[in-house]
């Protein structure tokens, strides 16, 4: 493979849809840590119920509108269960029950006795035969590109549409809702929660408002990840996702509007790029230590970034202080 061939698969993945899913997944956990400080690690759960509430519907023989409703539905009611009793601790505590919820979620669609319904350690697959999501592709049939250096075909083109469309909306709405009354006391709450309580603000009900919403966005993205790959599994939805959800807020920049839009691109160039420097240096890696060493070197990286620029890409290093991240 060429240099000019990674630098074009680089710049599909971080344009592709998977770019736009993971940002639009993004933005929601900002939402909960960037802008509220909260600590939540199981951000992938929320993508999960999303993802599981679409190809549920499929499997009944339910509309995609259906699906999409359900998948509102479990978002939102995830991040009611989860958040009343949860939201009054802080910190580690608060990681500990969320990344631990999120594991639970996933063992559950995965056990032997929800597979009438979820499809068990398998999943649920074929979802193109259920649902009609692609019969509306408005998108000619063709290649769509800079000649042969990045391509995209009409399918990849539609769902790409409709994730960065998305991931545009949601940073509008956090954008919008930022820049209100509200946004101003769930940072508040991120600097000094106590503070804000001092002043009168009910903590508890700014967080689970927050909790929610971006929950709710989490769970879009799960949605629409089910029917862009047409599937669903439980080994999709591991803990390490959320982490790179992470790495996303954290390299656009935490508490930014833009932060996880611009982290999902970066991120997923640097994933595929690193994927083809590996793949020309070492050929003869297998495809297991190839991926470690990718994910090692992006960790290395991210190392880095912590170190010399803290506040991300995007981020204002003032405001990191003073929040104490």
């Amino acid at each position: 493979m060429s240099w000019i061939d990674i630098l074009g698969f680089s710049i599909q993945a971080a344009l592709g849809f998977q770019a736009a899913a993971y940002a639009l997944a993004a933005v929601g956990l900002n939402l909960h840590f960037g802008f509220t400080g909260l600590s939540n690690f199981g951000h992938v759960g929320f993508v999960l119920v999303g993802a599981y509430a679409v190809a549920i519907s499929a499997e009944q023989g339910w509309s995609i509108w259906v699906g999409l409703l359900l998948a509102v539905l479990a978002s939102v009611s995830l991040g009611v269960l989860l958040g009343i009793p949860t939201l009054r601790l802080r910190g580690d505590y608060l990681a500990i029950v969320t990344i631990a919820t999120a594991e639970i979620l996933r063992l559950v669609v995965a056990a032997r006795p929800s597979a009438g319904l979820t499809g068990g350690s398998t999943g649920i697959r074929n979802l193109d035969r259920s649902l009609p999501f692609n019969d509306w592709n408005i998108i000619p049939k063709g290649s769509y590109g800079l000649g042969d250096f990045v391509v995209f075909n009409e399918r990849q083109l539609w769902f790409m549409l409709w994730g960065w469309s998305l991931a545009a909306l949601a940073t509008l709405l956090v954008r919008s809702l930022i820049r209100s009354p509200w946004g101003r006391v769930i940072k508040a709450i991120r600097e000094d929660e106590d503070a804000a309580r001092a002043l009168g603000k009910s903590v508890v009900v700014f967080k689970l408002q927050s909790f929610v919403l971006g929950g709710l966005i989490g769970g879009v993205a799960g949605a629409f990840m089910a029917l862009e790959a047409g599937a669903v599994g439980p080994g999709r939805f591991i803990a390490t996702v959320t982490f790179v959800y992470y790495t996303i807020v954290i390299l656009g920049g935490a508490g930014t509007v833009l932060g996880p839009i611009l982290g999902g691109v970066v991120y997923w160039f640097l994933i595929r790029f690193t994927e083809g420097v590996i793949g020309n240096l070492w050929f003869d890696v297998s495809n297991e230590a190839s991926s470690a060493v990718r994910f090692a070197l992006m960790g290395l990286a991210l190392m880095l970034l912590m170190i010399f620029r803290p506040q991300g890409i995007l981020g204002n290093k003032k405001e990191v202080l003073v929040g104490g991240r």
